[in-house]
């Protein structure tokens, strides 16, 4: 029995090129893997300093800043099939869900005129990462703007 002889591989756009030149053939492929953030419950006899240096943040040092946009996405109930896009704000790296249902900026540094630069575009809900923020007064200087800027964004930090 022989082999059927193949035209040459020819991908899906390659071939609808002449029909329809912006066609999206792309798609998302999702892994169910475990949180993003470390289990942080422990028995006060089980914490040792060492344990408490790595407790400086909470997120899990293999995941992008994609795994916790997406976490977010889940954890609000979104629905995994809209838009998404990244770009750079004021020199941070801003995603942004379904046209500002979700913005979320996980940079390890954030800048006051890249928050600003967020809450102007008065997203619905915006997150952070908690280290992101030098201190606790920087987190309240954010929460200050987006009441400033979009008092009806929920700010939200992990």
């Amino acid at each position: 029995m022989s082999v059927p002889k193949r035209k040459k591989d020819v991908s899906v756009k390659d071939e609808v090129a002449g029909l329809c030149s912006d066609l999206d053939i792309g798609f998302r492929v999702f892994k169910v893997d475990s949180p993003n953030v470390k289990d942080t419950y422990y028995a006060p006899a089980e914490i040792n300093q060492q344990m408490l240096l790595n407790m400086e943040s909470n997120i899990k040092p293999d995941r992008t800043e994609l795994d916790l946009f997406f976490g977010c996405v889940l954890d609000l109930g979104l629905m995994l099939s809209h838009p998404y896009k990244c770009e750079q704000l004021e020199g941070a790296v801003v995603y942004t869900y379904n046209e500002d249902d979700l913005v979320g900026c996980f940079d390890e540094s954030i800048s006051i005129d890249a928050i600003i630069a967020i809450a102007e575009r008065k997203p619905k809900r915006v997150v952070f990462r908690d280290d992101s923020f030098p201190d606790s007064s920087m987190k309240i200087k954010a929460d200050t703007l987006f009441r400033l800027f979009s008092p009806e964004t929920k700010v939200m930090v992990i």
